[in-house]
């Protein structure tokens, strides 16, 4: 089947395979899509110090973070200038005052700029100049944070940061609003898994509310066994069997959950679990939120209503549990994503713990919910690359679904509004750039 369109491509309730499986459309999402919207880079404790840096990619570019003398943070291209050489071969680390390159030892004050070139001398009588824009590394086009979470866009103009996140910065709200202080830092360890298929499964998956008592049947069922014994037996049973035994809620049960669908393909996936018992540790946490805020807003940040945040086109936020997942697509059919846990500053170590639990037990890469869904997205990749049909279908609840004010709330939990708005998203960055696929 021959598609010449952006609008043959992506349909109101449906979407053409190719958008997942031509390499084609893979390089144009990198152009248009990561290489020119803002793209998360870190949070700021990860390079606390200066000379501490952090590598990343920002769809096919390498980048390094870094944080200067001065403690500003700057987000610069790992290249450097003479050469091409990667200044930062290791993930992360401290390159103290400078970085130096190790092929012929250029070497690069903090925010980039130029700051030694061994036998200068070399260069007298040629058109190459110390004091040209050219011999520092190039920083990218825009660097911007929010409550900590550092951003960078590698294009002019456009949004501004709090434009591009907009409601969905609630985020990182909720997450730094459940500290006592408004803060959180990074956990170190990093769960970093590669997924062979396209980065859109995942982003679809984490609002889809019908997957999860199919997918995780097994381990929710088992965990469901688990807990009423527990509880039979002693009365109660550690809130960890919880997270897992939720996965086995009944389709009546998640389809009375809502998607709230905002602009730029960004959604919220509304809580669907108990998370605040009422055992001594969680007393006393709220005693010192409580302290800390007055019982009013203590109240508020504590109750709202929020499981997953998505941050179109690369992030999914747990907040109440302190996770987030980075996306950083390799191909088109292989993603990589990094798994990151915070820490509430401020708050009882057994908060932390009990959010650990859930970080080890559903987002790793050892457990058992992580595996159920890699092996679906890597079955459906296949399935997209064969030639059983063209369509993937979006229909379930087209029409259906509440628009007020530019969002869109979903009327039933297991709408596919999800992946609809986000399909809307994708071709808005698409259109001024598409080219005819034949």
């Amino acid at each position: 089947m021959t598609l010449k369109s952006l609008d043959e491509l992506v349909q109101s309730d449906r979407v053409h395979r190719s958008v997942y499986t031509d390499d084609r459309i893979f390089d144009l999402e990198m152009d248009e899509m990561f290489e020119k919207a803002w793209v998360y880079c870190g949070h700021e404790s990860q390079v606390k110090e200066p000379g501490d840096y952090y590598t990343l990619r920002i769809g096919r570019q390498p980048m390094v973070m870094v944080r200067d003398k001065s403690r500003a943070i700057h987000v610069l291209y790992n290249r450097c200038p003479h050469r091409g050489v990667e200044l930062c071969g290791n993930q992360s680390g401290n390159t103290g005052n400078a970085f130096v390159c190790s092929y012929h030892a250029w070497s690069f004050n903090l925010d980039g700029k130029v700051r030694a070139i061994p036998l200068m001398k070399g260069y007298d009588g040629t058109a190459f100049a110390k004091s040209d824009y050219s011999s520092n590394m190039v920083a990218a086009e825009q660097v911007d944070s929010y409550r900590g979470f550092v951003f960078a866009k590698l294009s002019k103009g456009g949004p501004s940061l709090l434009d591009f996140l907009g409601e969905a910065r609630v985020a990182f709200d909720d997450m730094c609003d459940r500290s006592p202080v408004g803060e959180v830092e990074v956990v170190p360890v990093c769960h970093r898994v590669v997924q062979h298929s396209n980065w859109k499964f995942f982003m679809e998956n984490q609002l889809d509310a019908l997957h999860p008592s199919v997918t995780h049947q097994s381990t929710g069922v088992s965990a469901r066994k688990v807990e009423s014994r527990l509880k039979a037996t002693q009365g109660s049973a550690p809130l960890h069997y919880h997270y897992l035994s939720t996965f086995a809620s009944s389709f009546d049960q998640w389809d009375s959950v809502q998607t709230v669908n905002f602009p730029h393909g960004h959604g919220i996936l509304k809580a669907y679990m108990g998370l605040r018992p009422t055992d001594p540790d969680t007393v006393e946490y709220e005693t010192i939120m409580k302290k800390a805020y007055g019982e009013e807003k203590a109240e508020e940040y504590l109750s709202r209503s929020i499981h997953h945040v998505l941050i179109y086109p690369y992030l999914s936020v747990q907040s109440p549990l302190q996770q987030l997942r980075c996306l950083r697509p390799l191909a088109a059919n292989k993603t990589l994503s990094e798994i990151w846990h915070f820490r509430l500053k401020g708050a009882p170590e057994a908060i932390y713990r009990r959010s650990l639990w859930y970080y080890n037990l559903v987002n790793s890469p050892a457990t058992m919910i992580n595996a159920d869904d890699l092996e679906n997205w890597t079955k459906g990749q296949w399935g997209l690359e064969s030639k059983g049909g063209e369509w993937v279908s979006f229909h379930r609840n087209h029409g259906g679904d509440t628009l007020k004010d530019g969002v869109l709330y979903s009327n039933n939990g297991t709408s596919e509004v999800v992946m609809r708005n986000q399909f809307d998203a994708w071709k808005s960055y698409m259109q001024d750039s598409f080219y005819a696929i034949k």
